[in-house]
């Protein structure tokens, strides 16, 4: 079942096309990632998603219905922008804006202990927020977005912050949530966390989809971009080379896409050129992520 359903949405800011009939699907249990370079259109569709904005055009249904205020309840959402109060302790932070979901008090103050001992914090309870740290606020801000037991949750930069054993954590928190049946979406610039834990992507670029699908599957369709070549000698000039990457003797060649490594091996056989390695080379989703933002030739969708 499609948790969420986007259908051709526009948006646009003083004539500026900011999303620009973009469409995806997110399934029901799984974890979506979004991405896009600043200025993208990624905060506009996370906007339209929560209700802050309306689309200028197109729709936006999550369980099959228009938000509404029940979808509130459901909801959990991770801000980029921080939204604890600095005065407050950490568990009248976490009580208070539980309240405001729906949770009785007592049940919030559990719940909040709960959350606190999962991440670490147990012994920051009563400590004002403004005292913590910037890794501690992320966590904090973590337990507020799963206090309430959403069944959809948006997290805006979840790691921002965070030092590599804290990532580890909220990376084993988001797989356990998934595990537990949670929708998520995930928006971060962190491309080896998409590429460990989301089932699928959208990525947009000015406002556009650029790419979207299975992360398997968008890694193949770029598989054949790239080959290593090891070699002895001098590397020839080659036909078909968008960029190269040369080192003693090794070479990582990037194709244009009228290229393919077949016809790359012809060219270097021909050169009669000692090879002693030649591969085709997945590229990480970073790269990927890199050579599209830049604006290079993009797969077509």
């Amino acid at each position: 079942m499609d948790c969420i359903f986007v259908d051709n949405i526009f948006k646009s800011y003083n004539q500026v096309e900011a999303v620009d009939g973009v469409s995806f699907k997110v399934s029901e249990g799984k974890i979506f990632g979004l991405l896009g370079p600043n200025g993208a259109g990624k905060s506009s569709i996370i906007r339209m998603l929560l209700d802050f904005i309306k689309p200028d055009k197109g729709t936006i249904t999550i369980f099959g219905k228009l938000f509404s205020e029940k979808t509130k309840e459901i909801l959990g959402y991770l801000p980029e922008e921080r939204g604890l109060y600095d005065n407050l302790s950490v568990m009248d932070n976490l009580c208070y804006l539980a309240t405001l979901k729906g949770s009785a008090v007592k049940e919030a103050n559990m719940e909040g202990l709960a959350l606190l001992n999962r991440v670490g914090l147990i012994k920051k309870a009563n400590v004002k927020v403004s005292k913590l740290s910037k890794g501690q606020r992320q966590l904090v801000q973590l337990c507020v977005t799963l206090i309430h037991h959403p069944t959809l949750l948006i997290l805006d930069e979840p790691f921002s912050g965070l030092d590599p054993t804290n990532r580890e954590l909220v990376k084993s928190i988001i797989l356990e949530e998934k595990k537990e049946g949670k929708t998520i979406i995930l928006s971060t610039h962190m491309m080896n966390e998409v590429e460990e834990l989301c089932d699928r992507c959208l990525m947009i670029n000015h406002g556009k989809r650029v790419l979207y699908g299975r992360i398997d599957d968008i890694k193949k369709r770029y598989a054949s971009n790239c080959v290593f070549v090891g070699f002895e000698g001098v590397l020839p000039k080659l036909d078909g080379i968008e960029r190269s990457s040369v080192t003693n003797n090794s070479a990582q060649l990037f194709l244009r896409v009228d290229s393919t490594p077949k016809k790359i091996l012809k060219q270097l056989v021909n050169a009669d050129l000692d090879l002693t390695r030649f591969a085709v080379k997945e590229l990480s989703l970073n790269q990927i992520f890199i050579k599209v933002a830049e604006g290079e030739k993009w797969i077509k969708q």
